[in-house]
């Protein structure tokens, strides 16, 4: 069977390099994403004081119980972006006359309905191209998207952020769009690379959409990832199970407790996971292991908390000028538009 071509969303240069096993779904020839959690699993865990990528957490299981926070009381950030971007889709494709949109993490592209609704409605046409290490998340996306659009043109790319993004045809005019706060999982140094990458693949009639949580009472802030229900904590702990499938590891989930705060001084919520007792803890795939003492902490995950002119100003030096900043009635959170500076 001959393989498809890939579409002309992607560079010329990069075409040959993408294959699709799955119709409408695209991989980059010899990526091993399997291979990727290995490495960085074990090269956070042995680092000091450990800590793991946050993408570890989205195994079949997590993404399910990140699905069911979405839909908590005390989870503010999911159904207070959505508001804006429903009320505010029509203003915010009406400023970034664009071609096709591509969505970073897109999971199920629940939010992004909004914009692929102005997007069509406004000119008529539109590609789609949502990025994500998940392939049932595309599929998902791709059988959703398609029921309620069926003019649109779906092309999921099965990557890492960067590998997806920078495969992109720059004279193609785009917007790009990276919701749920997403940059708060991002570290100190993570973050700039991230965007000097991301501003280096954009081209000259392009745009950025960005979803940023704010800085706002610590209460609130710590509510939000310790519920009353303990979905948050089982979120959070289910990584080690995630993590002993894919190494052949020996975690104990009933000898790990979960404790998260603000971090006034980092301004973020860091979630961790506690040992309860002393763990020898060995990966049988990697023939590795290490001792986890009695209440030494793992940084599982961190959720960075922003000022939005601050981080306007901060995207600033990375070639993205501010268009337009969306908020709600409270100001809890902010959806960004940049462009592109030529």
């Amino acid at each position: 069977m001959t393989q498809p071509t890939a579409p002309d969303i992607f560079a010329a240069d990069q075409r040959s390099r993408w294959l699709s096993d799955h119709p409408g779904i695209w991989s980059r020839q010899g990526a091993d994403l399997d291979a990727i959690p290995t490495l960085s699993i074990l090269t956070t865990l042995w680092d000091q004081p450990r800590w793991l990528e946050a993408y570890h957490l989205y195994d079949e299981l997590g993404s399910e119980l990140f699905e069911a926070i979405c839909d908590l009381p005390e989870y503010y950030l999911t159904r207070t972006e959505n508001s804006i971007l429903e009320a505010n889709a029509k203003n915010i494709i009406a400023a970034a006359p664009v071609e096709c949109i591509v969505e970073l993490g897109a999971g199920y592209s629940k939010k992004t309905v909004h914009l692929l609704s102005e997007q069509v409605r406004q000119r008529g046409l539109c590609i789609f191209a949502p990025i994500d290490v998940s392939v049932a998340g595309l599929l998902a996306s791709k059988a959703s998207v398609q029921k309620d659009f069926p003019q649109l043109e779906f092309h999921g790319i099965h990557a890492r952020y960067e590998d997806g993004f920078s495969a992109i045809e720059k004279s193609l005019p785009t917007l790009f769009v990276f919701l749920g706060s997403t940059i708060g999982n991002f570290n100190q140094t993570e973050f700039p690379r991230f965007f000097r990458a991301l501003s280096a693949a954009m081209g000259p009639n392009d745009y950025l959409l960005l979803g940023a949580d704010r800085v706002k009472p610590v209460k609130l802030l710590e509510d939000a990832y310790n519920d009353s229900r303990g979905i948050t904590a089982e979120f959070i702990l289910n990584v080690f199970r995630n993590i002993n499938r894919l190494l052949g590891g020996n975690f104990d989930l009933n000898q790990i407790g979960y404790h998260s705060w603000f971090n006034p001084h980092w301004q973020q919520i860091e979630m961790y996971a506690v040992a309860s007792t002393a763990q020898e803890i060995y990966f049988r795939d990697a023939n590795a292991g290490f001792q986890w003492r009695h209440d030494e902490k793992i940084l599982v995950e961190i959720s960075r908390k922003f000022e939005p002119n601050r981080l306007q100003e901060q995207l600033g030096f990375f070639g993205l000028t501010p268009v337009e900043h969306f908020t709600d009635p409270n100001e809890w959170f902010s959806v960004l538009l940049f462009r592109k500076q030529n």
